[in-house]
């Protein structure tokens, strides 16, 4: 618990109009994109590393927990304050401080939307590749803490693929840089990458050093519907086979269709039973070569009907079908759990035949969507939160389905990390071994353990 010595401390610190105790306002930071609720004893919002570092110092001296915080649209209840104290709420920390167009770099603070760094690197010609779905609500902190994957990652990978370096404040209270400002440098151990994707458990990020590529000169979009999930996977090898590699590859079961149709001006065919968004970037006649290919690819595989978009209107309209999906799947029951597995491209139609027995076997619909090209699948599990039965099967579902993800090699979580939601499950896919060494690098940070517990490790 925090004393009242200690908010009167964090209220000289942060300024007292900065320091959120009220019921009401603290229960906008008790949850996130999971429901889940927490509520915190506190919420502070410093402005620069020096007060982020005295809160941090009085929090290890006086043992209260502090936990940072996004744009909280995380998936797996990292930014949840699970055993009460202190959020961190980064929403201060929200300026772009340099875009460098001679060294294609960008430093920016935690708290920039992710899309806002988008536009303005695109505004000098530059891209900021990592695109997750959340984009336009998500910071790059948010980002970093969890290595946020998204739309592009089968052409440009992750975020921690764009990290050069950090500035961070340990629980500790000392301020440190890692990594570089160049675009190669190797000495001592990676402190940056160990710290991109701890979900907020080792230190609190303060600013960050981004690597950026040119603009590509060109985009096209298009669509695909296929008569089953099979010739649709298949489609994804045989493109990628013919050495294709797109900035988008993006799946939908029949489910997602089915449920997406009815809402959609986009006519969607009757018999379609799995569909491709695919899109390519890079030099215009590249493009259009490479668009042609695909088509007949798909052609090849026997794809119903292929759409290609001519403008960006056009491509927009090609868009709404994903950007509907989520929403619209809540048709089929008022309650969804989201998880977001990896598998090889190469075990995605077995996977595929295994979420349908899934789906009868513990009476649940269970649509699948998600970034095909590099096999990370959004298998969300349809139920009734108020319905035992549902709850209960929804458990085993969930084991059931991790297990066999582990069993083809994949992983079971592929962008929305551990959090307190699949904390249950990380033993299945880390050896006791590396979980004591992970609890050990975790409490050589923070010896006493007050930033973010209760996550990752149960």
């Amino acid at each position: 618990m925090i004393s009242e010595a200690d908010f009167k401390e964090l209220s000289h610190i942060v300024g007292k109009e900065n320091l959120i105790t009220t019921q009401d306002a603290l229960a906008e930071y008790a949850s996130d994109a999971t429901k889940l609720e927490y509520m915190p004893d506190a919420v502070a919002l410093p402005k620069n590393s020096k007060e982020v570092s005295l809160i941090l110092r009085l929090a290890t001296k006086k043992r209260f927990p502090v936990i940072p915080r996004g744009a909280g649209s995380g998936m797996s209840g990292g930014a949840l304050p699970v055993e009460g104290g202190l959020v961190m709420a980064m929403t201060r920390f929200d300026q772009i401080l340099t875009i460098d167009q001679d060294n294609l770099i960008a430093k920016v603070e935690p708290g920039v939307i992710t899309g806002h760094l988008f536009k303005a690197a695109e505004s000098v010609g530059l891209f900021y590749p990592p695109y997750p779905a959340s984009i336009d609500i998500s910071t790059i902190g948010g980002n970093v803490a969890e290595c946020a994957g998204g739309l592009r990652a089968v052409k440009y990978g992750v975020t921690r693929d764009y990290v050069l370096g950090l500035t961070v404040v340990l629980p500790t209270g000392e301020i440190m840089k890692t990594g570089v400002e160049t675009m190669k440098g190797v000495a001592g151990y990676d402190l940056t990458r160990l710290i991109i994707g701890s979900e907020g458990t080792l230190a609190v990020i303060t600013a960050i050093n981004l690597r950026l590529v040119p603009k590509p000169a060109a985009q096209k979009t298009m669509i695909a519907f296929f008569p089953d999930v099979s010739s649709a996977i298949g489609n994804v090898s045989n493109i990628i086979r013919n050495k294709i590699i797109p900035t988008t590859l993006e799946f939908m079961d029949r489910v997602c269709l089915d449920c997406v149709r009815a809402e959609m001006s986009l006519s969607i065919p009757n018999k379609a039973g799995a569909m491709l968004l695919i899109e390519l970037d890079g030099d215009e006649i590249l493009v259009d070569h490479d668009a042609g290919r695909i088509q007949e690819v798909c052609r090849q595989d026997g794809v119903i009907e292929f759409q290609s978009a001519s403008n960006s209107e056009e491509a927009d309209r090609l868009w709404e079908v994903r950007k509907n999906l989520s929403p619209s799947l809540l048709q089929l029951r008022p309650h969804k759990i989201s998880e977001d597995i990896v598998v090889p491209r190469s075990r995605m139609v077995e996977f595929f035949t295994y979420l349908d027995q899934l789906g009868q076997k513990y009476g649940l619909p269970v649509p699948a969507f998600g970034h095909a090209g590099d096999g990370n699948i959004h298998v969300n599990i349809m139920l009734d939160k108020n319905n035992r039965q549902e709850m209960e099967n929804s458990e085993k579902l969930i084991k059931a389905l991790f297990k066999k993800v582990i069993q083809t090699g994949g992983t079971i979580t592929g962008e929305h990390g551990i959090g307190i939601t699949k904390a249950p499950y990380l033993e299945m896919e880390i050896s006791r071994p590396g979980i004591e060494l992970m609890s050990r690098i975790k409490k050589s940070f923070d010896p006493v353990g007050i930033l973010n517990p209760g996550k990752i490790f149960v």
